[in-house]
């Protein structure tokens, strides 16, 4: 049975798309995301899982330096998750709302949940943890302290939590975009996908030879002429100094015989630097509200 590195502990998002992504796996928490990207590396687990992107937030930069800069770790496969918070706290506390004087959670977490904090609760202390599943943890672990956490329905549940305000996140339409993290040429580490694939697609690190006029358009070109869609493009600096940086585009595209590497040899007859991040399959989770819907459209679905 394959080994699964994801942030922990029990109860984050990472976990939750973990058991959406894969059937049978041995899951192993770390406490932070370095650490079960370097177990990868290591051979400690076979695959970890790490969230890239959020659609508040924007890239998971912490993920993507260690990615380029760390640690050669191809991406074999992402899962896009929708993120549903809540304000947890432990069931003593649960008729006590307006005293809550500290909520705990990822900064991302809490920053989803600007609007709400600003409305509902402007006197509490809003502090930082690794996890929303540590955040629900230090709840759990001090019933009689007037604090929450904001974390998912699994954390409330694992964690013996009360959901005391649900869907307190600012944007209806919140996902993150996770990506399984494997070792080169070990294919049978891989475990199963069960989520419903939504595509393919593959990532490119390319960087410029020099800094010209037209540059970044000649290497959009390469994908422009051959009807490539590009899902995604982002610069981040090299950390050589000011001014350099370099691209990271997503195609949706797999890996072919002919247009892909097409593209590659022309970016590099340009004197560009091109890596392949990873040419993979993309999986999706339907929302609950997603899933209402379609429950809602079959039913009204007029007979022929």
């Amino acid at each position: 049975m394959a080994t699964v590195g994801y942030l922990g502990p029990q109860g984050t998002f990472t976990e939750l798309a973990v058991d959406a992504l894969f059937s049978e796996v041995e899951k192993q928490p770390f406490t932070t995301i370095h650490e079960s990207m370097d177990a990868v590396a290591s051979e400690e687990v076979d695959v970890a899982l790490v969230p890239l992107e959020n659609a508040i937030e924007g890239s998971v930069n912490m993920t993507l330096d260690h990615l380029i800069h760390k640690r050669d770790l191809p991406i074999a496969g992402e899962i896009i998750v929708p993120i549903e918070q809540h304000l947890l706290v432990h069931p003593d506390q649960a008729e006590r709302l307006a005293e809550l004087e500290t909520v705990y959670s990822h900064p991302h977490a809490i920053a989803q949940c600007h609007d709400f904090f600003r409305e509902e609760l402007p006197e509490a202390t809003l502090a930082s943890v690794d996890s929303t599943g540590a955040a629900a943890a230090k709840v759990a672990e001090n019933p009689d302290e007037p604090i929450g956490a904001v974390a998912n329905e699994l954390a409330a549940k694992q964690y013996g939590l009360v959901q005391v305000k649900t869907q307190i996140h600012d944007y209806e339409k919140n996902h993150t975009r996770f990506v399984v993290l494997a070792r080169k040429n070990h294919p049978e580490t891989l475990p199963a996908y069960q989520a419903p694939k939504t595509g393919v697609k593959t990532t490119l690190m390319i960087s410029l030879p020099t800094d010209y006029s037209g540059a970044l358009h000649q290497v959009l070109s390469a994908f422009s002429w051959r009807r490539l869609n590009l899902s995604k493009i982002e610069s981040r600096p090299m950390k050589t100094g000011l001014g350099n940086y370099f691209f990271i585009i997503d195609v949706n595209h797999g890996m072919d015989e002919v247009l892909m590497p097409g593209v590659v040899a022309e970016l590099e007859a340009l004197n560009c630097s091109v890596r392949i991040l990873g040419s993979y399959s993309c999986h999706a989770l339907p929302s609950r509200t997603e899933t209402e819907d379609e429950k809602h459209a079959e039913k009204t679905v007029p007979e022929s």
